[in-house]
């Protein structure tokens, strides 16, 4: 994760009102095998690539010698399908991921994508007000339309950048990450 999006998140779930209601874990330089192994470790309800992406939709991490590794979406899935059932929302926030998010929502009940490519200050705004959304008791679908709206104050542009997808049933407005109360 870019570290002024990492902490970009972590300020705005301080300023949240159940700030500890979901633990917010990071991976530094990922590579490809890494992630099973987190997954493993962690057994996440929310896993967030932060990143780079390709024009042909691959997700780039590292190779152990530090030059860039593409991975598929068919990995990514592969992957998510493999690993666990408690998982529910995969956020990929870099550019050119709406096709893995698309892919993975047969397993997960939502993810987030990219159309296209998105600015470092975008990605970062993004995800933090999508955060700290969910930590104010909001529907994903709520968290994702408000990350939006701050992703277009900043950078009008990018508004049609982030995508929401569902898995078959799934009522993104019904579903809630931080259970209200």
């Amino acid at each position: 994760m870019r570290k002024f999006a990492h902490r970009s998140i972590q300020e705005m779930i301080k300023k949240s009102e159940h700030r500890d209601s979901i633990v917010f874990e990071s991976r530094w330089a990922v590579r490809p095998l890494d992630i099973l192994q987190a997954i493993n470790e962690l057994n996440p309800d929310v896993i967030h690539f932060s990143g780079h992406g390709s024009h042909t939709s691959d997700l780039i991490l590292e190779n152990t010698d530090g030059t860039s590794k593409p991975v598929s979406k068919e990995a990514i899935t592969q992957t998510i399908m493999s690993a666990s059932d408690k998982i529910r929302l995969l956020f990929f926030n870099n550019c050119f991921s709406h096709s893995q998010a698309q892919s993975v929502v047969q397993y997960v009940d939502a993810a987030i994508g990219m159309t296209t490519a998105v600015l470092d200050s975008g990605a970062c705004v993004f995800a933090a007000q999508f955060y700290s959304s969910i930590r104010f008791e909001l529907s994903v679908k709520q968290a994702f339309e408000q990350a939006k709206a701050s992703l277009m104050l900043q950078n009008p542009q990018e508004e049609y950048t982030p995508e929401l997808y569902a898995k078959d049933g799934i009522e993104l407005d019904k579903m809630f990450l931080v259970k209200p109360q």
